[in-house]
């Protein structure tokens, strides 16, 4: 039995030189100016096995707006702080729609399709003020434990710009509010959204922090946040819910549990392998999912 260690660092750089003709070929979101403006070559990707050894090529040490990615770990807080109940209020299944849209939530009776859309992240952070009282800092808090960086922050900047440009947020919010399914005042919940969303992290940062999900579960300092069965629900709606209406292509093409945000990032997680980030601020849909994982390079163990 080979026992030598895989070799990372080799193919971070096999999938650069792949992806090479794709960089700047996407556009950063517009939609937030103050993700407009970021350079569109920037690139990075980086891999953190089991043991916390972190593997990086290109901009992985640069920070950028986590974005969408932190809902990830928002979910999994409220599952750690209120269990299964949360699912009571927001489904599983994918959507078929893009990520900020209103069309499902009449239908069903303001409850979101699943926890990373908008509206279910809504729902989320919603729950996760209930039980924390200030839902923002206490997802700060957990990924500067989590990835070992004090230095994680809010970019105030990114907030103040999808505050003002938040319209859509606001009106998905009061909607859910209107059926009973948003418990705490929307203007409130509407800041916390925005503050979690503008945390900047690197593709470092994202890979030791997405590690617990990897790790079934288990912390950065060995204590268990999810239990065995809720790291595999978790991971088990990111392959499904993770990219929104390109989920099914992104688990066609890359197989794995996976989350993507505008600000250009995708996690991926190997189960009992490995977390691992990109960063492309760049992010048309096609170009994001094919710097995440090309066909024609290798996979990990």
């Amino acid at each position: 039995m080979d026992t030598a260690p895989f070799d990372y660092g080799g193919l971070l750089e096999r999938i650069v030189a792949d992806i090479a003709p794709l960089l700047g070929s996407g556009t950063p979101a517009e939609y937030i100016p103050a993700l407009a403006s970021v350079d569109p070559r920037q690139f990075g990707m980086a891999v953190a096995d089991l043991d916390g050894n972190v593997f990086g090529v290109g901009d992985w040490q640069v920070p950028f707006s986590a974005q969408s990615i932190t809902k990830v770990f928002a979910l999994a807080l409220a599952l750690a702080e209120g269990g299964d109940s949360l699912w009571e209020r927001v489904g599983r299944e994918p959507s078929g729609n893009p990520f900020n849209s209103l069309v499902q939530l009449e239908y069903e009776n303001g409850i979101p399709r699943n926890p990373f859309i908008n509206a279910g992240a809504l729902v989320v952070t919603d729950v996760l003020q209930t039980l924390t009282g200030d839902a923002s800092s206490e997802l700060l808090e957990f990924l500067r434990q989590e990835s070992q960086n004090p230095d994680i922050g809010f970019d105030a900047e990114v907030a103040a710009s999808e505050q003002s440009h938040g319209d859509r947020n606001a009106a998905v919010a009061h909607f859910m509010a209107s059926y009973g399914n948003i418990v705490n005042p929307v203007p409130a919940l509407l800041e916390h959204y925005f503050w979690q969303c503008s945390i900047e992290m690197s593709c470092a940062d994202l890979a030791r922090a997405g590690r617990f999900l990897a790790r079934h579960g288990l912390r950065a300092d060995g204590s268990r946040l999810l239990t065995r069965s809720e790291a595999k629900q978790v991971n088990a709606v990111m392959l499904t819910c993770g990219t929104y209406d390109a989920a099914g292509e992104f688990a066609y093409r890359v197989g794995l549990p996976g989350k993507s945000g505008v600000g250009g990032g995708i996690v991926a997680v190997v189960p009992a392998g490995a977390s691992w980030p990109s960063g492309a601020p760049a992010s048309t849909p096609a170009a994001t999912r094919s710097r995440v994982w090309p066909p024609s390079t290798a996979s990990p163990p």
